[in-house]
This record gives structure tokens, C-alpha cells and sequence, in this order.
């Protein structure tokens, strides 16, 4: 059978066998009228007061947004969000921030693709600077004793308003809500303490799961710190729709959220499979190889040990070219060196929770990469196999792993996590 992979802008058609497994996320409708329901939203919000009773015609305001590396429709969201705001103050004392945590700041055309060119020519829009430590002020210390540096512009700002959408999370369990202060506009050492090797390590810290998580809990109560006044969440099916709307206090509206993905993103399997085949869910999502461990990972919860991966992801942004996760998992050569070089002591260097996640995925399947935006030498150097045809390399893995071998195929791979049903 033909299945229709997410994959770049395009997509991309796979044949597999007629016996495969094929698991998409549980469809939501997209809301009748978007805009509607995000007035209805803000003039209604969760546990708390609406806008137009907590910002003053004094107020500055500033605005959290996602960066080019999610699928956040902010283009048509915030126009939404804005057009309240400016019954309530002068344009000129709106700030958006674009929450790039550690990846590259975007340039204006690219800005200009998040937000619209409306938004870009008549406000002020700045990329937060992780490393900027001029630009950070220091909150003091999380419950785990780590240091709280946040984008001054955005703590000091009268109002303070986080967006962002809300779907399973490779290791913080959801994404939006707190994630729009811790990563998305805190200093580089909080992210490193956050995203440590030990608060990785910890088996709650995974997809859809919040219960005991390390790294959930200390972006909550960092977030906390910093002090959000309102989250503007969406949710969002296949299509791009907005599938719901939470807007709100930072826990409550979130936790709204996060109960209508739960019904939707993580989908029962009845055992796990011998090859799984998966994607990072097409553009943005796999913009580059950075972002498509998360594709990988969603295929791990439901492959055996020892069995084998493919994922098909574009990669138009290289590995990328900036940051050091390239350089550790070259460095560390091997799972187990990667994992060495890591957990020395006093070790301690940008993305390594990603070079953490990569190893530990080559130590439970071997992985195949298809993707048009990654040379072979580059694939092999991250110590993947690749691959230039998706069926020839799942009829191999299939013959492999012998007789009676299994087949799971996640066409939306980061948007849909499969979970073994007890």
C-alpha cells in the first residue's frame, strides 16, 4: 500500500506492505472560524481577568512568539492578539520577542514568514540572545538550585504574554506554556542546567508525561519566577487548523490544553515492532537533523530493542551548521563515547542533551536517515546509515529481522507518539 509520508513542504508517497501498521495522530477538527474563537478566547481567558482589566494605557507589554523551528501559525494568531491589545495601549509600547532559546536568531524574512509583513514593518520585533548576558536579569535560583536568567526586555515589561502551541514533548512532555519563558527567552546556563545530562536521564523526563518530570517542573516554576501574566495556546491538526484555543493563567490554560492533546497526539499500539518508519512531521519540523531526533524518538517508544528506525526528513537546514551538536557526537564517535564525554565531570557544553538523546537512540535501534537536505558523508558522520530508497530499506530491515517481522508506520512522527497499550 502507498502511504503519504510528511516530508518537506511536498510530502512524500512510500509503498510498504499491505500488513504494515499505520498510526496517525486522532484527527480534530479545525475550528469553524479561527479568529472568532480566539477573540472568544482572550475576552473569556482561564482563571483569570480579561485583558482589557489588567492592562493599563500605561503599560508596556511584551509578547513571547515561537521561533522558524515550529509550526506555530503566528502569521495568524497574533494579528488577533494585537488588534486587542492596541484598544488597550499605544502600538509603540508592544514588544514581541522571538523565543529562539538556543537555535540562531531568524533573520526579518524570515520574521516576516512567522509573523506577516503587517506585523514585522509596524512593530518592534527582536530575536532574545541566550549568551547576551547584558541582556538578562537574575531571578535568583530554581527549587534545583539552578540560576534564573531571563530576557530583561521581557521581565521588565509591564505585561508579559506567552504563545505558542501545545503537542508532545521529547523530554519536557508538552510543549507551550512555561516552555515560552524556559527555553524560549532564558539565558544559555539555565538552559544548560535545565537540559542537563542528569535531569535528562531521568525516565519521566519523556513524551506526555508531566508526573515527577524533572525537567517539566523547573520550567514551571522558572516560568513562575518570571512572572507571565497570560498564555495564548492553540492546538493544531494535520492541516495546520487551529484545532483549540487556551488562553489564560499560565497552569491553568495549559493544563486545559494539554488535556485535549493527550485525547488527540499519543496513539495506543498493541506491542512493539520490529522496524518502525517515521518522520519528523515536514516542514518546519524537519527543517534540519537537530529537530528531527524528536521524529526518532516518537518512533523508539514503539520499536524492540535492537530493531531498526528510518525516518525520512528533509533537512533543508543541514545538521545545522551552528551549535556544537555536531561537533560532540563527532567528538564522542560512538553512543557509548558520546555518553562518556558528556557525563565527565565538569563537562558542560551547548546541545549536549542533544548529542544525549541521539546516543541513546543508536543504543536502542539502528537508524537509517532519508533526506535530500543531508549529504551521505554528513548522515554517516552522525554515525546514521543513509538511505535513497525508503521501501528497498524497509523490505531489508524486514528480511533482517526475519520471518514474521513487524512493521509500524508514523507518517506524522513527532505529532503522533505511540505508547504500548498495558
Amino acid at each position: 500500500m502507498d502511504v503519504q509520508l510528511k516530508y518537506g513542504r511536498q510530502g512524500l508517497t512510500v509503498s510498504v506492505p499491505d500488513d504494515a501498521t499505520v498510526i496517525y495522530p486522532v484527527e480534530a477538527p479545525g475550528l469553524p472560524d479561527e479568529t472568532a474563537a480566539l477573540r472568544a478566547a482572550l475576552q473569556s481567558p482561564i482563571g483569570m481577568p480579561s485583558l482589557d482589566r489588567i492592562v493599563r494605557p500605561k503599560d508596556t507589554v511584551a509578547i513571547e512568539f515561537s521561533d522558524i523551528t515550529r509550526p506555530m501559525p503566528s502569521h495568524r494568531v497574533l494579528p488577533v492578539l494585537l488588534e486587542q491589545l492596541e484598544r488597550l495601549v499605544p502600538r509603540e509600547q508592544i514588544l514581541l520577542i522571538n523565543g529562539t532559546g538556543t537555535h540562531v536568531a531568524n533573520t526579518r524574512e524570515e520574521l516576516v514568514g512567522i509573523l506577516g509583513q503587517e506585523i514585522v514593518d509596524n512593530y518592534r520585533v527582536v530575536n532574545h540572545n541566550a549568551w547576551d548576558n547584558d541582556n538578562l536579569v537574575n531571578l535568583g535560583s530554581t527549587p534545583r538550585g539552578h540560576q534564573v536568567l531571563v530576557n530583561k526586555a521581557f521581565y521588565q515589561a509591564d505585561v508579559k504574554i506567552l504563545t505558542g502551541f501545545i503537542e508532545p514533548h521529547i523530554f519536557a512532555g508538552f510543549s507551550g506554556g512555561p516552555k515560552g519563558v524556559l527555553p524560549a527567552v532564558a539565558g544559555i546556563e539555565s538552559i544548560m542546567d535545565n537540559h542537563g545530562v542528569a535531569m535528562l536521564a531521568d525516565p519521566r523526563a519523556t513524551w506526555g508525561n508531566l508526573e515527577g518530570n524533572p525537567v517539566w517542573e523547573e520550567m514551571r516554576a522558572f516560568a513562575t519566577m518570571a512572572r507571565p501574566d497570560m498564555i495564548l495556546n492553540v492546538t493544531l491538526n494535520r492541516l495546520g487548523q487551529l484545532t483549540g484555543v487556551f488562553a489564560g493563567q499560565m497552569d491553568l490554560a495549559h493544563a486545559h490544553g494539554v488535556a485535549f492533546v493527550k485525547k488527540h497526539a499519543l496513539v495506543p499500539v498493541p506491542h512493539t515492532y520490529d522496524v518502525v518508519l517515521t518522520t519528523n512531521s515536514g516542514y518546519p519540523l524537519d527543517i534540519n537533523l537537530y529537530q528531527t531526533i524528536k521524529g526518532i524518538s516518537a518512533a523508539r517508544q514503539a520499536v524492540k530493542q535492537g530493531g531498526s528506525i528510518i525516518v525520512a526528513s528533509q533537512c533543508q537546514g543541514g545538521i545545522p551548521d551552528y551549535g556544537e551538536y555536531r561537533n560532540l557526537v563527532v567528538e564522542g564517535g560512538s553512543p557509548e563515547g558520546i555518553l562518556t564525554l558528556i557525563s565527565a565531570p565538569g563537562f558542560r557544553r551547548h546541545d549536549q542533551w542533544e548529542a544525549q538523546l541521539h546516543a541513546n537512540l543508536m543504543k536502542a535501534a539502528d537508524i537509517f536517515v532519508y533526506s535530500e537536505g543531508l549529504s551521505d558523508e554528513q548522515v554517516r558522520e552522525m554515525l546514521f546509515t543513509p538511505t535513497h530508497d525508503i521501501a528497498s530499506t524497509v523490505r531489508q530491515e524486514l528480511e533482517r529481522h526475519g520471518p514474521g517481522a513487524s512493521l509500524l508506520v508514523i507518517p506524522e512522527g513527532s505529532q503522533s507518539i505511540p505508547y504500548v497499550q498495558a
